[in-house]
């Protein structure tokens, strides 16, 4: 190893252990993640819902399940239930979109105002 790898491992491991000051950058990061992190979470779980929902009517539908529930004919609720569930899968990426939408309406002059501050420096 020459020297300057081995100055760069020096300064690599001795950054680890010394005290970081927040920057504007690090509050701009957490700001953006302040925005997207709520409609993420709730695409992912909306999401997941839908598809156990459109899963439960497929089961219905395809196999003996509703016997044993004690339908007589389980098709119908069953292709209704997958249905919905379809649905609610399809129309989540708008919702995701309109969530989206709002919050970076909500914040946009605070991340603009530290997005300026930052170029300009």
């Amino acid at each position: 190893m020459n020297r300057n790898d081995q100055q760069f491992m020096a300064q690599k491991i001795r950054a680890q252990y010394m005290e970081k000051q927040p920057s504007e950058l690090d509050a701009l990061r957490k700001l953006d993640t302040k925005i997207k992190r709520p409609a993420a979470v709730f695409a992912y779980v909306f999401g997941s819902i839908a598809a156990i929902i459109m899963g439960a009517g497929m089961s219905l539908v395809m196999t003996d399940i509703g016997a044993i529930l004690g339908m007589e004919s389980a098709m119908i609720p069953g292709i209704v239930t997958g249905v919905v569930g379809m649905a609610m899968a399809i129309f989540n990426f708008s919702l995701h979109k309109a969530i989206l939408s709002s919050r970076k309406k909500k914040y946009a002059d605070k991340i603009i105002a530290l997005s300026d501050k930052l170029m300009k420096a």
